[in-house]
């Protein structure tokens, strides 16, 4: 059985939809750029497209990351419920840190790697203006930290899902519900006033 959160225990409409969309185009972008690396450099037309893309896609992330953690300032997340032990609250919350700092720093260093490779920076073909200049050292550099930064993303994603699964099928609280998309049995249970609690 379902154990639903009561309305004011749910993360708001705008934290769920903008967590949703984020995870969708994150799992998106780690897909495409495992993939695009062995794309053959020669015609460059293809490769520079999907390069291209992956890096409109990381700017998109990052721009949404910041509008989630600016309507997060002004809309605290939910409490969780009482029997969450303490351990796993400090857990969750520096697990919820260092996923808001890759979901920052991969975009910002691949941008930055982007800048010194001496080509020029796209955004869903829109040109860029340049600030930078070409330098190799440079590039490579942000090109490993951004490698750093995609294999610790996705083991903080791994224990991030695990964490959530465990909640659902094994604890069976209301934690995975905080953040699920409401569905007509639970709008059916809430009051027009509850309702208004969750925009």
């Amino acid at each position: 059985m379902r154990n639903f959160p009561d309305a004011s225990a749910r993360y708001t409409k705008v934290a769920v939809t903008l967590h949703w969309l984020i995870a969708a185009l994150v799992v998106a972008q780690l897909i495409l750029g495992w993939w695009m690396i062995d794309i053959p450099k020669q015609p460059v037309g293809a490769r520079a497209f999907w390069f291209n893309l992956h890096k409109s896609i990381g700017m998109t992330i990052a721009l949404l990351v910041l509008l989630r953690i600016a309507w997060r300032f002004r809309h605290p997340a939910p409490p969780l419920p009482a029997s969450v032990p303490a351990w796993q609250r400090r857990f969750a919350a520096a697990s919820h840190a260092l996923l808001y700092a890759c979901l920052l720093g991969m975009p910002m260093v691949g941008f930055l790697g982007s800048t010194f490779s001496g080509y020029p920076i796209k955004y869903f073909g829109i040109t860029l203006p340049p600030w930078g200049y070409k330098s190799d050292p440079l590039k490579d550099f942000f090109s490993a930290v951004h490698l750093g930064f995609a294999w610790v993303f996705m083991t903080l994603i791994a224990l991030h899902t695990g964490a959530a699964l465990k909640h659902l099928l094994i604890n069976r609280d209301a934690v995975f519900w905080r953040m699920w998309p409401r569905i007509a049995r639970d709008n059916e249970r809430s009051t027009p006033d509850t309702r208004a609690m969750n925009l």
